[in-house]
């Protein structure tokens, strides 16, 4: 279900990487993604930096603020913005965290929302209205939490299916997140996966967390993928195909060129899982 201009590997287009981006782009990158918080309304050196990237590359964007989950009313001028900022940049899929983030003020932090009934309802109500706004099916991203609701009537997973049946949406598979979760949470991570209905996944995340303890993991993006996110990769993939991927790295940004290892590393695996006559059309 990948968009038709999005495929491979793709990296996150952060500031920080731009020079070196625009002095070359590594052949391994297909795609970027950015925050369209970050780039909307933005002129001036950075905006003109933007066009020359968006004219040459598929791109995504994921949201960080639209609190799908929150109590406020859902901010449909940012949804306007982003429309024309999607139509001014040709980008054809829109990401958001299945979470909260705001009520009267921005709470910067991504917050999990109660898995009840209730919520299902209500949260596919505002992924509908977002749809008709921008005009495209979104991909809500499954989110890391921390805490479980004591109100809780059903898992992360039965949450997930039952706001994507009831949406109408697409899935965002974060792989990462995923791990987060089944260390901090105690579940079958690889089952998880498996839970997830394969015909809605449309794009994946990888990134790295920081260990606070043995039954603690925290979701920075700021360090490198481990191995066992490597491998519920491999499991992603068996699940529902080699999709669109991105490594994310927002914090302790190393050189492009150390980023570029992780990014030829989803490659890989991404051409492992091709058949004979589809890694010869792609050579």
């Amino acid at each position: 279900m990948s968009p038709l201009n999005l495929h491979g590997a793709g990296l996150g287009l952060r500031r920080e990487l731009l020079s070196a981006l625009e002095a070359q782009v590594p052949s391994v990158i297909d795609f970027f993604e950015i925050s369209p918080e970050n780039w909307i309304d933005l002129g001036g050196t950075l905006g003109r930096r933007l066009r020359p990237f968006t004219e040459r590359y598929p791109f995504v964007c994921h949201g960080l603020s639209l609190s799908l989950g929150g109590p406020a009313a859902l901010n449909e001028v940012l949804l306007r913005k982003t429309k024309a900022f999607m139509d001014l940049h040709d980008i054809a899929l829109f990401t958001e965290h299945l979470s909260y983030c705001s009520d009267d003020g921005h709470l910067y932090d991504l917050l999990p929302i109660p898995f009840t009934s209730e919520a299902v309802t209500y949260v596919a109500a505002r992924i509908r209205r977002a749809q008709d706004i921008l005009e495209r099916k979104i991909a809500i991203e499954n989110a890391s939490f921390y805490v479980m609701a004591d109100i809780a009537e059903m898992d992360e997973a039965g949450f997930i299916n039952a706001v994507l049946e009831e949406a109408d949406c697409l899935l965002h598979l974060d792989v990462n997140n995923v791990y987060v979760n089944s260390i901090n949470h105690q579940f079958d991570a690889s089952a998880f996966i498996r839970a997830m209905p394969a015909q809605r996944v449309v794009y994946m995340h990888m990134a790295g967390h920081y260990q606070e303890a043995p039954d603690l993991l925290v979701d920075t993006h700021g360090a490198d993928v481990i191995e066992p996110v490597w491998a519920l990769l491999d499991e992603a993939y068996r699940h529902a195909g080699t999709l669109p991927t991105l490594l994310e790295r927002d914090f302790n940004i190393p050189p492009l060129s150390q980023l570029v290892g992780e990014v030829e590393r989803i490659a890989a695996l991404q051409r492992s899982h091709q058949h004979p006559h589809e890694r010869r059309q792609s050579a």
